[in-house]
């Protein structure tokens, strides 16, 4: 089976906060778009969402023909599908959901289009066993906000075609978007196991006292958070074991792994350990809007990526290092 690459009509099911992200990215990457989501009001509040969202796109840049009315509402998944070269569906993490939207929508599409699940754990396997042409079904996971961050993971199941899987890092990279192939079906895939682990601890320390919300993010945004932007944790490492690098580190740090620093079960969600979070997030959001707080995110992050474009440059290094 020979896969679609080259996009024209990009299909969203379902158009949340990760569907609309994926429909402002394809809207700004000149594609006509095709939207279904049953919830009341949907129409209206994914429009009004890629209307924050444009502000962004506009300051990293434009694909020639890119205009939100280029995207079309339809009432039903067959007539937003039909037409579709790539179809990205994003409904809530419900596996018997998916299910039977992948099985609808697989009956629907051209046999050539590919279909992704924008799942953040849940495995393609399960989730496809009864769509038609299972060969063309895998996951693109996203991350938020989906206009503007670059990774997607990309898994595959038993019987998704390689040829599949190919096709799908071709196209999000057309997106402009950085695919990472997740090599196993494991449950969380690769990003959201690692940030299970900070979520955890994070837990902990705002439950047993240690710290509050607005403290712990601190401790990321002007620490690690900083490097992780532009150097992930086995480079900065790396860099900490001097000129010998990584050997030097793990043979210095390695016997702290075995140090009782981290608690990786889960705290129990008590409403007071819920109540304590619920405030102390209340109190960093202060008195702005979460719209305006999304504009704020895509300010930095838009600033973020530029400077680090503009420094590899700078030193040689190509934009994908």
């Amino acid at each position: 089976m020979a896969y679609l690459v080259d996009l024209k009509t990009f299909a969203a099911i379902g158009v949340g906060v990760i569907g609309s992200g994926w429909v402002s990215r394809a809207l700004a990457h000149g594609l006509d778009v095709v939207a279904w989501d049953p919830a009341p009001g949907a129409e209206a509040q994914l429009r009004a969402n890629v209307a924050n969202a444009w502000p962004a796109l506009e300051r990293v840049g434009l694909a020639p023909g890119a205009d939100p009315s280029r995207l079309r509402f339809v009432s039903t998944i067959e007539a937003c599908v039909e037409h579709a070269d790539f179809i990205q569906e994003s409904a809530p993490e419900r596996e018997t959901l998916k299910r039977a939207l992948h099985d609808q929508i697989s009956h629907a599409a051209k046999p050539e289009a590919i279909i992704a699940s924008s799942t953040s754990g849940l495995l393609p396997s399960d989730f496809y066993a009864q769509a038609l042409h299972p060969g063309r079904c895998l996951v693109g996971h996203p991350f938020n906000p989906v206009y503007l961050l670059p990774l997607v993971e990309v898994v595959g199941g038993t019987q998704t075609a390689p040829a599949a899987i190919e096709a799908a890092l071709q196209i999000y990279r057309a997106l402009d978007m950085r695919p990472l192939h997740v090599r196993k079906e494991v449950p969380g895939f690769i990003a959201d196991r690692l940030l299970e682990a900070l979520w955890r601890e994070a837990l902990h320390l705002v439950n047993d006292g240690v710290a509050t919300t607005g403290e712990i993010d601190d401790a990321i945004r002007f620490g690690a958070g900083i490097r992780w932007s532009f150097m992930g944790t086995f480079l900065t490492y790396t860099l900490a074991g001097g000129d010998a690098g990584m050997r030097h580190f793990m043979q210095q740090f390695g016997p702290a792994l075995e140090l009782p620093w981290t608690r990786l079960v889960a705290p129990r969600l008590t409403d007071e350990l819920i109540n304590r979070v619920v405030e102390g997030t209340a109190e960093q959001v202060g008195p702005r809007t979460i719209k305006e707080l999304e504009r704020y995110r895509d300010d930095c992050i838009t600033s973020v990526l530029t400077a680090i474009e503009e420094t590899k440059a700078r030193h040689g290094m190509q934009a994908g290092d």
